[in-house]
């Protein structure tokens, strides 16, 4: 079959739908009509807040991939898994245009797309459908041994080197995959935590025959939220989310509060206090009740008896000494006291004195070394200096003995300090039972005596504590029966209070949120059937395609209910021969799968996707041949844009992309013995002009003209299809915007503009930087070989010895530059 190369058309919005992109346009949008409308200050504050929140927690997310770093795919290889037994690799162009992947039944060519979608997503429409144990046990290849594998490139705009996601399942659950992503530069990290999971599931690149049932045999719920994610608006849905948790919050709270009302009426009601009777009144009245009486009514003591009940609170709460402190005090006080007795036993005391008094006979002594008596007694018995070293001996000694003296009048002092910083003061008032003892407890403080003052506090401190707990249960006792049945009931209203206070006190503000979600629904239904619109003309114009001699008419497109409603769904008017009806109810399966079609691929085209490919398998199916035909020009629509990649079994497809002259890389996969899977490419831009050009040379009785005019404007086709292939994908990695890109490649016109954007992404570039590069990539001869194929183009045409050797010159050049080499 022929192939064309896919172009891209300067204005690609006739084939998409015009979504405002990225989630600042639509705040920026809305925040514009916000501080423009007639909304009062606190609620259009209160949006300002959960508009801010909202892009802030966006900005905080992780770097899921920007629809100006579109991804698309360089290939996938799968082993292990499914109908793949050893490693079998699809090879993809990384670039708009559609490729078809065909072969029988059971070839292993769903398991290419199986395998991506378990990678990017993982899970597959398959096992989402089929959940049973045969599925589950029996996913794994039977004929190689080799763990179940899938790895699929991907080229990511702006980058120019290759990514690469690793599937693997390190037991034997189908549902449990672990992923590796690998971007060069950025290192390998687990696929989980890329952030690309909201992307996936927003535009879900992957489309199966068990998805396009889904889209129409879904919930309601789910065939609404599949085209309401791409229109932009969940930053809107998750700012009414916040509001709607406030709104929630303050709500509840106020509802409980009055749910409890009643209740605590019914309580005070049966009490015969005066007390009850005033919170009754405040309580029962309808409004919001007044805070304040009722604060005073818990806060205050009873009006009966007032200062027996605060003598009794006041006793209650009294607190004596801590016989286990004061106790450990006085033992430190004890063993203190034992201390200083031990020191004075030895005679330590006197040890500072004596040992002052060798010191001083010793530096006589040394000060007048000729004198032959005692300074202190008068003996004739010389101070030597035997004498000297036994006199700085003992005095060490001594002042050692001094130093233990003193730690221990130290430590005595401490204790004493000790126990009498426990004493406390005698209260303000004090019950008549414990002014004596308290008084003789205070009196501790007044003791010097070490011995006295122990025995004294330990006794004072242990009549004391007993004398206030006896006083203290009796005093709680008596508060008990006093004020049992109103402390139990203002208990239960001061938790009311607590809860109620604020609870009223947010009224205001919940008027505020109401009033901000009101507009914000009314924006929001606003700005979502705006961008409705270009969705459903895309629908439509899909529609009209793919329904080919169908007598339906899509009418219309719409979304009823909202994103958090219990009853929401996607509504499709049709109408029969100018006769309203349901979609459901009066269309084929093939007319129901053509409609699904129609509301899948414009999700695929969204300018907000960040994925430049879509996978579609098996689409085909209970479609006539009319509406393959039309499917093909759709396919040929979408991959203007977008690299379309179709499975299917189904040679009507290939042949309506045939008789219709539009562009495809078919791609053949074949199952031999023991799951051997291989991929052969039928056809492709270059291919196809290398095979023209090879079928020149076999034609037989050509004049010579054929040799030297026509073989080389051929082979010139073959370098200037590959090097146009190279400058796209140059571009691309590049970061290049589509229609720049394409821009560029429709504006070189010559061989050598072309080459030179094939090989430096650059048009402008001399002819002999051009050859300088080819004789680096492709060897010398290269140069002469495009030189003969630009000559052909002359009158007087180029030699043509070897027409064999030529094309073969050729090939080896094109199949070289056809590619960009990756970037280190």
């Amino acid at each position: 079959m022929t192939e064309h190369p896919a172009q891209n058309e300067p204005n690609a919005s006739d084939h998409q739908v015009d979504h405002r992109r990225g989630s600042s346009s639509t705040l920026s949008r809305l925040t514009a009509r916000l501080e423009s409308s007639a909304l009062a200050e606190a609620p259009r504050e209160l949006l300002r807040e959960a508009l801010s929140a909202t892009a802030t927690e966006s900005s905080g997310t992780p770097a899921a991939p920007h629809p100006d770093q579109r991804v698309f795919l360089d290939s996938i290889s799968v082993n292990g898994f499914r109908g793949i037994g050893r490693k079998a690799r699809l090879p993809l162009t990384a670039k708009p245009g559609v490729t078809l992947v065909v072969g029988r039944n059971g070839s292993g060519k769903s398991s290419f797309a199986e395998g991506a979608e378990t990678a990017l997503t993982g899970r597959t429409a398959r096992l989402d459908k089929q959940r049973g144990e045969v599925w589950r046990r029996h996913w794994r290849n039977l004929h190689d041994g080799a763990d179940p594998k899938v790895e699929v490139r991907l080229a990511i705009a702006g980058d120019p080197r290759l990514s690469t996601l690793t599937c693997t399942w390190p037991g034997d659950d189908v549902t449990a995959p672990e992923v590796e992503f690998r971007r060069p530069g950025h290192g390998r990290r687990p696929f989980v935590g890329v952030g690309w999971e909201r992307a996936l599931n927003d535009y879900s690149p992957f489309l199966s025959y068990a998805d396009l049932d889904k889209v129409l045999n879904g919930r309601p719920s789910e065939q609404y939220d599949s085209v309401a994610a791409i229109l932009g608006l969940r930053e809107l849905t998750d700012a009414d989310e916040r509001l709607q948790g406030i709104e929630k919050a303050l709500d509840s709270a106020l509802k409980q509060a009055e749910a409890e009302r009643p209740v605590l009426a019914e309580a005070l009601s049966v009490l015969d206090d005066p007390r009850a009777v005033r919170a009754l009144a405040v309580v029962g009245k309808a409004g919001d009740p007044d805070f304040v009486e009722l604060d005073a009514l818990v806060t205050s003591l009873p009006d009966a008896d007032e200062g027996r009940l605060r003598e009794l609170r006041t006793t209650a709460a009294l607190a004596g000494p801590d016989l286990g402190v004061v106790g450990a005090a006085v033992d430190r006080l004890r063993e203190a006291v034992a201390v200083l007795d031990d020191v004075r036993a030895s005679g330590a005391e006197d040890a500072h004195q004596r040992a002052e008094l060798l010191a001083k006979a010793l530096e006589h002594s040394r000060r007048y070394e000729g004198e032959d008596t005692c300074p202190v007694c008068g003996s004739d018995r010389a101070l030597d200096e035997a004498w000297a070293e036994r006199a700085a001996e003992q005095v060490a000694t001594l002042r050692r003995e001094a130093a233990t003296a003193r730690e221990a009048r130290t430590g005595l002092r401490d204790a004493v300090d000790a126990v009498r910083y426990l004493v406390t003061p005698v209260p303000a008032w004090l019950p008549a039972p414990l002014v004596d003892p308290w008084e003789e407890w205070q009196a501790c403080r007044a003791i010097d005596d070490a011995e006295r003052l122990a025995a004294r506090a330990e006794t004072a401190a242990l009549v004391l504590a007993d004398a206030c707990a006896a006083l203290r249960e009796e005093a709680l006792r008596e508060l008990e029966k006093l004020d049992e049945e109103w402390r139990s009931c203002v208990t239960r209203l001061a938790g009311w209070l607590d809860r109620a206070r604020p609870a009223y006190a947010g009224r205001p503000r919940l008027c505020q949120v109401r009033a901000a979600r009101k507009w914000l629904k009314e924006a929001r239904a606003e700005l979502r059937e705006e961008r409705l619109r270009p969705f459903e003309d895309h629908s439509q114009r899909i529609w009209e395609e793919l329904r080919q001699q169908s007598y339906v008419d899509l009418r219309s497109v719409r979304l009823t209910g909202s994103e958090k409603a219990t009853v929401r769904k996607l509504v499709m008017d049709v109408s029969v021969d100018g006769t309203e009806a349901a979609a459901l109810g009066v269309m084929s399966q093939g007319e129901l799968h053509s409609l699904a079609l129609s509301l899948f691929l414009p999700r695929a085209a969204a300018p907000d996707s960040p994925f430049g490919f879509v996978v579609i398998d098996d689409p085909v199916q209970s479609m006539d041949p009319a509406k393959v035909h039309g499917l093909a020009k759709v396919l040929h629509d979408l991959g203007e844009t977008r690299q379309v990649v179709v499975f299917t079994h189904d040679t009507r497809l290939q042949r309506a992309f045939t008789n219709q002259e539009l562009p495809v890389t078919v791609l053949e996969v074949e199952r031999a013995g023991r799951s051997v899977v291989s991929v052969n490419r039928v056809t492709d831009p270059v291919g196809q002009a290398l095979a023209d050009a090879r079928a020149l040379i076999r034609t037989r009785n050509l004049p010579p003209v054929a040799m030297t005019h026509v073989l080389p404007s051929l082979c010139r086709a073959v370098l200037e299809r590959a090097f146009s292939e190279a400058a796209w994908l140059r571009l691309h990695r590049a970061g290049v915007a589509e229609h720049e890109a394409e821009k560029a490649v429709a504006g070189a016109v010559t061989l050598m503009d072309i080459a030179a954007l094939g090989l430096f992404g650059d048009p402008t570039k001399r002819a002999s930087d051009v050859y300088c590069e080819l004789r680096r990539r492709c060897g010398s001869k290269a140069v002469d070989v495009v030189r003969q194929c630009q000559e052909g183009a002359h009158p007087s045409g180029t030699s043509m010895p070897d027409p064999q050797r030529f094309v073969d010159d050729v090939k080896a050049v094109a199949l070289t530059v056809r590619k960009p080499e990756e970037g280190p």
